[in-house]
């Protein structure tokens, strides 16, 4: 009997807003999704953290989004979230605009990044989701707080 080689794998996604662009990571990296809390600036880091944060006595840095692709800043607002992400043993706060949805997708209705697409940040996308008629740049994490 032959295997069903059709099967495609189920990946769920968070999604969330960088301006008016739809962003994603996988759902198993997300620990938790928090409201916009006080951030603690920490003297001579890059632009790109904001500082830390105290998350049930565990101090973890905060990174903007934004900043660290290189798109252009926004005014923090009630809709502002800070998307906790576990790398390993690491956690780490990405701030976004906005939280939207958790969907799942196929992984079939994932293209890889092409090189030298001119993509924003290309090497944070791990790949590019397509539901129905919109596309989501889904971001690889451990690019981004450069864990690879």
């Amino acid at each position: 009997m032959a295997q069903d080689t059709d099967m495609k794998e189920e990946i769920q996604l968070v999604i969330f807003h960088l301006g008016a662009e739809e962003y994603a990571f996988d759902i198993l990296m997300v620990q938790e999704i928090k409201r916009m809390t006080d951030i603690t600036r920490v003297p001579h880091t890059p632009e790109y953290i904001k500082g830390v944060i105290n998350l049930r006595g565990s101090v973890l840095p905060v990174l903007d989004l934004k900043i660290r692709m290189n798109l252009p800043e926004t005014p923090i607002t009630e809709d502002t979230r800070i998307i906790i992400i576990k790398m390993e043993k690491v956690l780490v706060g990405m701030l976004v605009d906005s939280v939207s949805e958790v969907v799942t997708i196929n992984s079939s209705e994932i293209e890889l990044p092409q090189g030298n697409s001119g993509i924003v940040a290309e090497n944070y996308v791990s790949g590019i989701g397509k539901i129905d008629q919109r596309l989501l740049i889904i971001l690889d994490p451990r690019f981004i707080v450069d864990l690879v």
